[in-house]
C-alpha cells in the first residue's frame, strides 16, 4: 500500500512540476509530460519496470479521447468526412509503408522483416497530435481536419495489421487451419479471452460484425433509457459511473472480437452525439481522459532505455529522424493532392510524422509472434519514442513557419481568379464577415468576398452567394478586388496579426478608404486602432450588451430602463477606451503599465455612479418620453474605437 502511495505521489508530482514549466515556456504540454517521465525514470531513477504495466492502464486515456472525439460528431458529419479519410489517410498509409520498408530493405533487412518494420512505423501518435491539436485550437482548421482523419483512419488500420503481422514472422508463428481459422501462438501458450479465437473466417467475421452492431443499436435505443433511469436517482456520481461502463464496456467488448478499443470508443461516441445526455458523458470523462493521457506520455518517457540509445546513439537518432523525414515527405506529398495551403499543409506534414503509440502495440505483439528479433524489437521501440518526443519540437517549428507564412512567406498557393471589383471589400468570410457580407448585400450594396479557407467559400457558393478563394494578406489579390476604387474595406480575418497587417497596408496604399476591422478583444482594438482602422468592431462586446439588458429586465426593469442603462453603458465603455488608448503602449505589457492600471481602477469604480445616477435620471424623466430621442443613435451596432469627426460612431 505505502508503495503505492509512493509512486502515486511520485507520478502526480511530477506532472505538477513539469507541465506547467513546459506550458510557461511555450512548448506545450505533452512534451512536459514526457519530460516528466525521463526525469523520474532513466534520469533519477524513482520508476522502474513497472512502466510498461502502467502504460497499458494509461493507453485507456487515448480510448476516453477517441470516445469524446466522437461525441463531437454526428454520423452526417462523419459520412461528409469519408472522402478524406479514405483518400488521404488511405494514401498516408499505403504509402508511408512502401517507402519505410524500402528504405529498410536498402539496410538490408529481408522484405518480410522491413514490410512489418513499415507497418509499424506507418501509424502516428494519436494522442499526442490530437492533445496538441485541442490544446493549440488547431481542430477546426483544413490541415486539424485532414490530420484527424488520417489518425482516425490509422486506428481503422490497426486491425489488418494484427491479422497480417503473424504472416510475416520468421518462425512458424502462424498458419492456417483446415477450417480457415488462423493460428498465431503455440498451443501451449496462455490465450487470453477471446469471442473468435478458433472460429472460421466468416465466423469471425459474424462475431465481429455483430458486435459492432451491438454497439450501435445499444448506444442508439438502450443508453437512453439508461440515462432516464440514473436521472431520477438525482446522484450526481451515478452519471460518471455510467459514462465509464459504457467506455470501459465498449473497450472489452472490441478486444473480445479483436478490434481496437479505441475505433469501438469512437462509433460509440458518433452513436451518442446527438443525445441530449451528450453534455453529461462529456463533463464525466473528460477528467478521467486528461490525466490517463498525461499518465501515459510520463510513461513514454519513463520507458526510454538510455543504456540502448547510448550504446548506438547516432544509429537510433539518425533512424528517428529518418523516419520522420520519410514520413514527412510522403505526408507533404499527399497535403499537396488534396489542396492544403500553406499553414494547412505544414500542420499536416509535421504533425503526423512521427510514430504512434500502436507502434509499441505491434512492436510487443511483433516479437510474441517471431516477426522482430528482439534486437530490432528494442531499436524499433527507441526510434518510436524519440520520434513522440520530438513531435511537441515539431508543433514549435509549425508555429515558426506559421508566423513566417502569416507575414505572406508562404509560396503562392492556389487561388481563384477575381473577375470583378466592388464598392466594399471583405476579407474574411467566418462567423463575422458572413453576417457583414449578407447585411450589406441585402441592402443593395455589390461586394467582393475574400477568404483563404476553400471550405468556407464553397458552403457560400452551394447557397448561392459567390466568394473568392485566396489569402487576403495577397495585395495582388486585394489589387484584383478593387483596393485602388473601393469605399469600404472589412477586415475579419482570424489571425489577430494579419488583421492588423492588412489595415496598415489598406491605408498606406487608400489613406481615403473606410476600414471596419473585427477585434478579439481590447487589446487588439488598440492594435487595429495605432494600425489606422476607422470603424473597430470587438466581436463579442454588442452580444454582451443584448445579454446584460436581458438580465437587467429579468431583473425587474423595465425595458425601456434597461434600454437607458445599456446606452450609458456603451457610452461609458467608449469614452474608457478613448481614455485608455492614449496611454496604451504595445511594447509594455498592460499589467506594467503604471498610468494604464490607475486609469481602469478609476473608470471601474465611476462606472457604478454613473449607471446609479442615470437610473435616477431616468425615473425623473416625464413618463411619456419618446424612446426613439433617448436611443443611442448611431450607436447601436458600435463597440469599440472610432476615429476623427467624420465618422463619429465607428468604432
Amino acid at each position: 500500500m505505502e508503495e503505492t502511495l509512493l509512486q502515486a505521489t511520485i507520478y502526480l508530482g511530477a506532472m505538477l512540476i513539469a507541465v506547467p514549466i513546459s506550458v510557461r515556456f511555450g512548448m506545450g504540454s505533452v512534451l512536459g509530460y514526457l519530460l516528466a517521465g525521463i526525469a523520474i525514470g532513466p534520469v533519477l531513477g524513482l520508476v522502474g519496470s513497472e512502466t510498461q504495466d502502467l502504460q497499458h492502464y494509461a493507453e485507456f486515456g487515448v480510448v476516453l479521447m477517441l470516445f469524446l472525439i466522437g461525441l463531437e460528431l454526428d454520423p452526417r458529419t462523419l459520412w461528409d468526412m469519408r472522402q478524406r479519410l479514405l483518400g488521404m489517410g488511405g494514401s498516408q498509409i499505403l504509402l508511408s509503408i512502401v517507402v519505410l520498408a524500402g528504405g529498410a530493405m536498402l539496410l538490408g533487412l529481408a522484405f518480410p522483416l522491413a514490410l512489418a518494420i513499415g507497418i509499424t512505423l506507418a501509424l502516428s501518435s494519436t494522442a499526442i497530435v490530437l492533445t496538441t491539436l485541442n490544446e493549440k485550437g488547431l481542430m477546426r482548421t483544413p490541415g486539424g481536419r485532414g490530420t484527424f482523419s488520417v489518425l482516425l483512419t490509422q486506428d481503422i488500420a490497426v486491425i489488418p495489421a494484427l491479422a497480417l503481422l503473424p504472416l510475416l514472422a520468421t518462425a512458424n508463428a502462424a498458419r492456417f487451419n483446415e477450417d480457415g481459422s488462423i493460428s498465431r501462438v503455440d498451443p501451449d501458450d496462455h490465450h487470453t479471452m477471446s469471442l473468435v479465437e478458433g472460429l472460421p473466417a466468416w465466423g469471425v467475421t459474424l462475431v465481429t460484425l455483430g458486435a459492432v452492431a451491438a454497439v450501435i443499436l445499444a448506444g442508439r435505443y438502450l443508453s437512453p433509457l439508461l440515462f432516464r433511469v440514473i436521472h431520477t436517482t438525482k446522484l450526481r456520481e451515478l452519471y460518471t459511473v455510467t459514462a465509464l461502463v459504457i467506455v470501459v464496456g465498449i473497450a472489452v467488448l472490441m478486444l473480445l472480437v479483436g478490434l481496437s478499443p479505441a475505433l469501438g470508443a469512437f462509433v460509440a461516441g458518433v452513436v451518442l452525439a446527438n443525445s441530449e445526455f451528450r453534455h453529461e458523458l462529456e463533463a464525466d470523462i473528460e477528467p478521467f481522459k486528461g490525466l490517463l493521457l498525461g499518465l501515459f506520455f510520463i510513461t513514454v518517457g519513463a520507458g526510454i532505455n538510455f543504456q540502448t540509445l547510448f550504446a548506438n546513439p547516432f544509429l537510433i537518432i539518425g533512424l528517428s529522424l529518418a523516419v520522420m523525414l520519410l514520413k514527412g515527405t510522403v505526408l507533404y506529398g499527399i497535403a499537396r493532392a488534396f489542396r492544403l495551403h500553406g499553414r494547412d499543409r505544414w500542420l499536416f506534414t509535421l504533425g503526423l510524422a512521427q510514430a504512434g503509440e500502436f507502434g509499441f502495440v505491434l512492436v510487443a505483439f511483433g516479437v510474441q509472434q517471431a516477426v522482430f528479433p528482439d534486437r530490432v524489437a528494442a531499436i524499433l521501440l527507441l526510434v518510436i519514442a524519440l520520434s513522440m518526443l520530438l513531435t511537441p519540437l515539431s508543433f514549435i517549428l509549425y508555429e515558426k513557419i506559421s508566423a513566417r507564412l502569416s507575414d505572406g512567406a508562404d509560396e503562392a498557393p492556389d487561388h481563384d481568379e477575381i473577375d470583378e471589383q466592388a464598392a466594399v471589400i471583405i476579407a474574411g468570410v467566418g462567423r463575422f464577415g458572413q453576417i457583414v457580407n449578407r447585411m450589406v448585400r441585402a441592402s443593395g450594396f455589390k461586394t467582393v468576398v475574400l477568404d483563404s479557407n476553400l471550405e468556407t467559400i464553397q458552403m457560400m457558393r452551394r447557397f448561392g452567394m459567390k466568394g473568392y478563394f485566396g489569402d487576403p494578406t495577397r495585395p495582388e489579390l486585394l489589387k484584383a478586388a478593387g483596393l485602388a476604387t473601393a469605399k469600404v474595406f472589412v477586415v475579419a480575418v482570424d489571425n489577430r496579426q494579419a488583421a492588423v497587417k492588412l489595415v496598415q497596408y489598406a491605408k498606406r496604399q487608400r489613406p481615403d478608404i473606410s476600414v471596419v476591422a473585427r477585434a478579439h478583444d481590447l487589446l487588439h482594438v488598440y492594435e487595429l486602432y495605432e494600425a489606422g482602422a476607422d470603424h473597430i468592431v470587438r466581436e463579442m462586446f454588442d452580444s454582451s450588451l443584448r445579454a446584460g439588458r436581458y438580465v437587467l429586465e429579468d431583473m425587474g426593469l423595465t425595458d425601456y430602463e434597461a434600454h437607458e442603462l445599456e446606452t450609458a453603458f456603451y457610452r461609458h465603455d467608449r469614452q474608457n477606451l478613448r481614455a485608455l488608448a492614449e496611454v496604451w503602449r504595445p511594447d509594455i505589457p498592460v499589467t506594467e503599465n503604471k498610468e494604464y492600471m490607475r486609469r481602469t481602477r478609476e473608470m471601474t469604480d465611476n462606472l457604478e455612479s454613473a449607471l446609479a445616477t442615470h437610473l435616477d435620471a431616468i425615473a425623473d424623466e416625464v413618463e411619456g418620453t419618446s424612446q426613439v430621442e433617448n436611443s443611442r443613435g448611431d450607436a447601436g451596432a458600435l463597440s469599440g474605437l472610432s476615429r476623427g469627426p467624420r465618422r463619429p460612431g465607428g468604432r
